[in-house]
């Protein structure tokens, strides 16, 4: 008789331990990969999302200071500028302004306008009174644009030239500095802008009162 004998061949003990062993290290290391990447993402993502907004807000603060009409106040946190004179009347309407905003702690940058369609004239002494805003918001419809919803001790500063302080409404320069904070790193920024056509033509010598609609 023919015989056959088969081998049986089995992982022992120590086998099987030491492949668990390498499996743990490689699940480890691809976890540990894997949250590196996830990590790397959300910093690239908050640095993206401020360096957006910080560029929005440069666009649309230097178009409106760049085309206003006059820089006319700045009570409290907020500055009052005459975006233009629309209906041509050498007079400032509620519907032509727009606050620029750091709100209450310096902690923002928005825009705050007003619907309003009539033609309720306002003068700069009013302006340049602590509660009239508040006073706006109370008669009209105040839209809101975010330009930067979280930052950190907004500033504005007022220049008649670079080197020239000037108070508002001589103002012919704004520059708003502003704390940025991106993962965990805090840098300053500044966006500054000069008016390209400033009514100062339309002021008094006090610069209290407009007198003239002479373009």
């Amino acid at each position: 008789m023919l015989k056959t004998s088969r081998t049986e061949k089995a992982f022992t003990l120590v086998e099987l331990l030491v492949a668990l062993v390498v499996t743990s290290v490689i699940l480890s290391a691809v976890a540990t990969l894997a949250y590196a990447m996830s990590s790397a993402s959300r910093v690239s993502e908050d640095t993206l999302l401020k360096q957006a907004q910080l560029r929005q807000a440069r666009l649309r603060i230097g178009e409106l200071v760049r085309n206003c009409k006059l820089i006319c106040a700045a009570p409290g946190r907020d500055v009052a500028i005459w975006q233009a004179d629309s209906n041509n009347d050498g007079r400032i309407n509620v519907g032509e302004l727009v606050y620029i905003e750091a709100g209450d702690n310096s902690s923002i940058l928005r825009l705050c306008q007003f619907a309003a369609t009539d033609l309720t004239e306002v003068t700069l002494q009013f302006l340049a009174a602590p509660t009239t805003k508040a006073s706006l918001i109370s008669q009209y419809t105040e839209t809101y644009v975010p330009l930067i919803p979280e930052c950190g001790d907004v500033q504005f500063r007022f220049f008649d030239t670079p080197s020239v302080v000037a108070a508002p409404p001589f103002t012919k320069l704004l520059s708003i500095s502003l704390s940025l904070t991106a993962n965990g790193a805090t840098n300053r920024y500044e966006i500054s802008e000069a008016l390209r056509a400033w009514a100062g033509n339309l002021l008094n010598d006090a610069g209290d009162e407009l007198v003239s609609d002479d373009d």
